[in-house]
């Protein structure tokens, strides 16, 4: 099972990987109700590199990217259900509304983005490639989001925003 650690934590945790000779990838996203996409998509993101981060949005970066009503799941609970999944070796949850600043403080090898992306329209590219890091498109194709799934659960539900 994963670890879920605060950033500083991971910092060292990285530390010590490097030091043993490990890459590392790193993916994010809020997960707010676990799909078999997510699943997909942290598993091929795991095969990037020997460890696998998964940056999970905290409740405040959620609610505003995704809208009133979300997330579903809190932080913690999202946090543990990631850390669970076999190919995940570090979670931590993030205040930002996007990577840039975990991805500038953890320099990871390979920053694993969806199938919705391509190299040159992941937002935070120009970060990754300043430090020298590579962008990875992992994943089966996005036909899988937590707003259709919810749609499907409550029926005409109202709109959970996006993803």
């Amino acid at each position: 099972m994963g670890r879920i650690l605060n950033e500083r934590d991971l910092v060292e945790a990285v530390r010590g990987e490097r030091a043993e000779g490990r890459t590392i990838a790193f993916a994010n996203g809020c997960f707010d109700v676990l799909h078999v996409g997510h699943v997909r998509y942290l598993a091929d993101a795991k095969a990037q590199a020997d460890r696998l981060i998964v940056a999970i949005n905290d409740d405040t970066s959620v609610r505003q990217l995704k809208g009133e009503g979300r997330p579903i799941l809190n932080g913690a609970d999202r946090a543990e259900m990631i850390a669970a999944l076999e190919s995940v070796d570090y979670v931590v949850l993030f205040p930002d509304s996007d990577v840039n600043r975990l991805l500038r403080l953890l320099k990871p090898d390979v920053h694993c983005k969806g199938t919705d992306y391509t190299p040159d329209t992941v937002p935070e590219r120009d970060t990754v490639r300043a430090y020298g890091g590579r962008i990875a498109i992992v994943g089966d194709p996005k036909n899988h989001s937590t707003r259709d799934m919810l749609r499907r659960i409550c029926g005409s539900a109202p709109d959970y925003g996006s993803g």
